[in-house]
C-alpha cells in the first residue's frame, strides 16, 4: 500500500455510525490527544444509511485526517477502500479508514487487536494454549477471529443459534493454522473451555443464549465484547458459574481506538488511565 498520510498539528477525525449518539469515541480520542498536546478535533457523526459513501468521500475531500466507522457501516467501509490490511480483508469489514499520500483510502480493522490487547495486557490473561469458545457468528465475531487465532489457542470453537452461520465462518477461515470447530449452541455439550467470548447481540437486550451447563473449566476466563454500566447478562451468567475472571468490552473499545490513533498519527497513547476514567464515569 502507499504510505499513510501522517497528520501533525490541527487535524480532523470522526466516527461515522447510525445510531451514534452515545459514542464514547470523542472522549477517548480527546484524552489521547491531550497526552501528546495535539491539536485534534474528533466528532461523532450520525450518517443516513443511504449516504455513507458520499459522506466519507466528502469528509476526506475537506481534509479529514482519519475516520472510524461503527455499525452498520463497517462492511461498506471495507468495500469502498482502495487497499486493506489482512485483518480487515479477512473480516470483510473495517472500523478505521486512513487517507493515503497518493489519494485513496486504506482500510483496517482494529477490533480484534483491541480485544487481544485488553485481555493480555490489561487483564493479564494468557491466550496461548487455551481451549477457546466464541459465542455468535456475526460481524463482531468475524472481526476478532484472525487476531485471536494469531495468539495460538489450543482449540477454537464457534457456536451460533443458527449452526450454518458458524460453519460458514469456519469455512472462510479454513486457511488458518488452527482448524475452527463450529456448530449450534448444543454442539458443545460435554466440553470444557478455558476462555469463553460472547459475541452475540442478545446481550444488548439482556438475554443469554441457551447454553449447556459445565462449559467452564476450573480457571475459565469470560469476556463480553459489549459493555454496559451494569454487568451484562453474559457476565452475570459467567459469575453464577464461578468463572475465574469476568470482564466486559470497555477495555477493547479503548484499545481499538488507541490502535486507530496510532495508525493515523504514529503516536501510541497510554490506554490504562483512559479506561479507568471511563469506568469511573460509568459506575452508577
Amino acid at each position: 500500500m502507499n504510505e499513510p498520510a501522517v497528520s501533525h498539528g490541527p487535524a480532523a477525525y470522526a466516527v461515522f455510525g447510525n445510531p451514534i449518539k452515545h459514542s464514547k469515541s470523542p472522549a477517548i480520542h480527546g484524552a489521547f490527544a491531550a497526552q501528546f498536546g495535539a491539536d485534534v478535533s474528533y466528532r461523532a457523526v450520525a450518517v443516513p444509511l443511504e449516504a455513507f459513501e458520499e459522506k466519507v468521500a466528502a469528509f476526506f475531500r475537506r481534509g479529514g485526517s482519519g475516520l472510524n466507522v461503527t455499525v452498520p457501516f463497517k462492511e461498506r467501509a471495507w468495500a469502498m477502500a482502495d487497499s486493506a490490511s489482512d485483518r480487515a480483508s479477512k473480516a470483510r469489514a473495517a472500523n478505521c479508514l486512513i487517507p493515503l499520500e497518493g489519494g485513496g483510502l486504506h482500510a483496517d480493522n482494529t477490533d480484534g487487536l483491541g480485544m487481544v490487547r485488553d485481555m493480555v495486557i490489561n487483564q493479564g490473561w494468557q491466550l496461548a494454549g487455551r481451549r477457546t469458545l466464541v459465542l455468535g457468528a456475526g460481524g463482531a465475531v468475524r472481526g476478532i477471529l484472525q487476531p485471536l487465532l494469531a495468539e495460538r489457542p489450543a482449540s477454537l470453537t464457534v457456536v451460533n443459534r443458527t449452526a450454518e452461520r458458524a460453519q460458514q465462518l469456519a469455512t472462510e477461515f479454513a486457511d488458518a493454522p488452527l482448524s475452527i470447530s463450529a456448530g449450534g449452541f448444543d454442539s458443545v455439550a460435554g466440553c470444557e473451555f478455558d476462555l469463553i467470548i460472547n459475541g452475540t447481540s442478545a446481550g444488548l437486550a439482556g438475554e443469554m443464549p441457551d447454553l449447556p451447563e459445565g462449559l467452564l473449566s476450573e480457571r475459565c476466563c469470560c469476556y463480553d465484547l459489549v459493555y454496559q454500566s451494569e454487568p451484562t447478562a453474559f457476565m452475570r451468567w459467567a459469575a453464577a458459574r464461578a468463572a475465574w475472571a469476568v470482564t466486559d468490552g470497555l477495555g477493547m473499545l479503548v484499545e481499538q481506538a488507541a490502535e486507530s490513533f496510532y495508525l493515523w498519527r504514529q503516536q501510541r497513547p497510554s490506554t490504562a488511565p483512559v479506561i479507568q476514567q471511563l469506568r469511573e464515569l460509568m459506575t452508577p
